[in-house]
Formats: structure tokens, sequence, C-alpha cells
């Protein structure tokens, strides 16, 4: 009996674990079918209105498009559409995006590392803050912010709302928890030796963080940028509040609600103008997507 146990114990199938059964693994396979088709529904849709025109689309609104040309007819509306103004709407979006992610990122890494680096209880402390920060809803500071960006205004005497600076503090703000969070966890994973290696030549803290630590943080930094960038590039309830619908500086967003009037909307133009204003961004992620799971894993594991 004792033998029995031993080799069912130590036997290369118990060792290596059980092969899922076919059915089951069918099932699943199906299952991640369905749910692709449904995510990418949506998308398909707004493809294909894009070629439709605006009557087509009201009489039935999820069908084949009858002319591919159409897609161009609609492209030439919407680029010559004054109130949509894709070329204002997209320097504005290109500035807020850049420049927010460019201070986001150099920003909550350098903070991640002091707060790695400096083992104290006003560290420990300050970290969980950011954590706990990530938790609280945006609805919930919404209306206050308003208030907060007006008094603060007031006080610099230059305005933050309807501004590039306050849309660009205010994504800081948002954004750095979640960054904080994930160069933490990644920075953990970097040998102290290297810095300590820099200071005895004679590095600054600046030029350690600048030149050691900060190359050695291209994955997550990548990751960073894209998911921040996904979010400042589609984001509309924020430039909204801090921007409003109809001033100087509108987001590609604000820009696509133009074709959303009161009495009437013009659907052919909104898949348009929706397009177009998905096309940068599904780029970036096609060529970034590898450094995304690489380098949250690395900042959650490590």
């Amino acid at each position: 009996m004792t033998q029995h146990v031993k080799k069912h114990a130590f036997s290369p199938d118990s060792m290596a674990g059980e092969k899922p059964h076919p059915g089951r693994r069918l099932a699943l396979e199906i299952m991640t079918l369905l749910l692709f088709i449904l995510f990418m529904m949506p998308f398909v849709i707004v493809i294909f209105n894009s070629m439709r025109t605006n009557a087509e689309i009201i009489n039935q609104p999820v069908g084949f498009p009858s002319s591919v040309t159409q897609l161009w007819t609609n492209i030439q509306e919407v680029w010559n559409n004054n109130n949509f103004n894709f070329l204002t709407a997209l320097r504005d979006s290109l500035i807020i995006t850049v420049v927010s992610l460019a201070v986001l990122s150099v920003f909550s890494a350098m903070a991640a590392w002091v707060l790695v680096r400096n083992k104290t209880r006003w560290s420990s402390f300050l970290f969980l803050m950011y954590v706990a920060a990530m938790v609280i809803p945006f609805q919930v500071v919404m209306f206050p912010l308003i208030t907060w960006f007006k008094t603060l205004g007031d006080f610099l005497g230059f305005p933050m709302l309807r501004s590039y600076v306050g849309i660009i503090f205010a994504y800081l703000g948002f954004g750095e928890a979640m960054s904080i969070f994930i160069f933490h966890g990644f920075i953990k994973g970097i040998p102290l030796e290297l810095e300590e290696a820099a200071d005895i030549d004679g590095c600054s803290r600046a030029g350690t963080f600048f030149r050691i630590v900060l190359p050695l943080l291209q994955p997550v930094f990548v990751t960073v940028l894209v998911l921040n960038g996904l979010w400042i590039w589609n984001d509309y309830l924020l430039p909204l509040l801090l921007l409003g619908s109809s001033g100087d500086i509108r987001t590609i967003p604000l820009a696509v609600q133009g074709f959303n009037g009161s009495f009437v909307k013009q659907w052919n133009l909104i898949m348009v103008s929706t397009l177009l204003a998905m096309l940068p961004i599904i780029i970036l992620y096609i060529f970034a997507q590898k450094y995304i799971v690489q380098g949250m894993v690395d900042g959650s594991i490590k």
C-alpha cells in the first residue's frame, strides 16, 4: 500500500497536472470568440456607419454600407466643417496629451524612486495615500474641482479654467496615483548597488536618476505612457468641465459633440469624426502593446 501511494504521488501524470477536457476547452474557446465579437461590435458599427449617409443610419442604425466611397465624402465634409475644425481640435489634443504625458511620467517616476529608496514612515504613509487616491471616484471631486481651480487661478494671477495649464495640471493630479503605483513596484527590482556605484563615482542624485534609473524604466515607462495616453486622448468629462464645450481650446472628443445638435444629429459625421479620433491612439497601442503587459506584470510582481 505504501509503495502504491508513493508511486501515485510521484507519477508523471500527477506532477504534470491533468490535461483539460476537450469539451471544456472547446467551450472556453467558443466563449472567448463570443466575447471578442461582443467587444468588437461597437468598433465595427462605427466603421460601417462611417461609410453611410445620415438618412441610411436613421432608417437602419445597424447595417452594411451601400458604397465604400461614401467614407471619403464624409471625411471631406468633416474636414471642411466649421463646427468640428478637425485640425484645431487635433492640435489641442496633441498639446494636452503630449505635455501631460511628459510631465506625468517623469514626475511620477521621480516620486516613486524617492518613495522606494527612502525607507521612512513618512514615505510609507505617502505611498498609502497615493494608493488610496486610486479608489476615489472622479464624480466625488468633480464639482469642487471647478471651484478650487477658479480660486487657484485668482490666487496665481492666471486662469486655470479654459487653459492648457489648468487641464495639464488636472491630469497630473488625477493620473499620478496609478503611475506612481506602477513605477514603485518596478523600481523595487532595480539593484541598489547600481546607484551606490554612481554615488561613489561622484554622480549627483539627479544624475543618478536620469543616467542610471530612468533608462532601466523603459518597459514600465512605455506602459505608463500608453495607459495614460489612452485615458487623456479619449477623455471627455474632465475637458468638458475645465475647458467648456464652446471655449477656444477644444479636444477632439469635445469637437465631436459639435455634430450632436439639439434638434439635428449628423450621425454619419459623428461616426467619421469618432473614427478619425480613434486612429492615432489605435496606432500607438498596436506598436506599444507588448510593453503594456510586460510593464504591468513587472510593476505589480517586483
